[in-house]
């Protein structure tokens, strides 16, 4: 049972929350009509889920790393998930406008930690900039704040799937959620070890928001 928590909430540091992204061009304005428009991100049933890579479990789990949730946080079904706590979202036809996916997306309230010994790392509050591909967060160690709104994961867009609904919610699913140049170096520093790397695959994300 502690092995497949272990391979399950590891998820991160990471993580990953996280999510939806386009590419890391800048906005621009645009007359195009979005395909949806979702102005205020409120109400219960709202997440982002982040379906944990299998590698990258594994290579946690070799570093004899005790993962966990923080706050609202769970872990189902080897997914780590977060409740979406704010923000806003708009989302055009995939190639109409660049980036495709706008808005901001506000996890306050969860998130992970990664314990080796007597050293615990928090990651909370994750903030995703779809427009930038990026997810940021706070980072404590041992309690006390190290860093506020950092850029924790890189979101690769490529794989997203297009917009799908479902009753009264819209998903957006597909998304790579991978370790940022700035995680990578901070993660290896604090638990002494070189494995962690810019790059790394966390999991594939999964956003899922009200419509009405």
């Amino acid at each position: 049972m502690k092995k497949s928590i272990a391979r399950t909430a590891v998820g991160i540091a990471a993580i990953g929350i996280v999510a939806v992204s386009a590419s890391a061009c800048s906005s621009s304005k645009s007359s195009t009509k979005p395909v949806a428009d979702l102005p205020s991100l409120s109400g219960s049933g709202q997440t982002t889920a982040v379906a944990l890579d299998k590698g990258f479990t594994d290579a946690l789990t070799s570093l004899k790393l005790a993962p966990g949730v923080v706050g609202t946080a769970q872990l189902t079904n080897g997914s780590l998930v977060f409740p979406i706590t704010g923000g806003h979202v708009t989302y055009y036809k995939p190639g109409s406008v660049n980036p495709f996916v706008q808005g901001d997306i506000m996890h306050q309230g969860s998130g992970i930690s990664l314990t080796a010994g007597t050293t615990k790392v928090e990651l909370t509050n994750f903030d995703i900039d779809p427009g930038a591909s990026k997810l940021y967060g706070d980072v404590s160690l041992n309690g006390a704040p190290v860093a506020s709104h950092a850029y924790l994961f890189y979101l690769d867009g490529t794989t997203l799937q297009p917009l799908q609904t479902s009753g009264n919610q819209a998903i957006l699913q597909g998304t790579k959620v991978e370790i940022s140049d700035v995680a990578a170096p901070l993660l290896d520093k604090t638990f002494n070890t070189d494995a962690v790397k810019a790059g790394l695959l966390v999991g594939v994300a999964k956003i899922t928001v009200n419509t009405k």
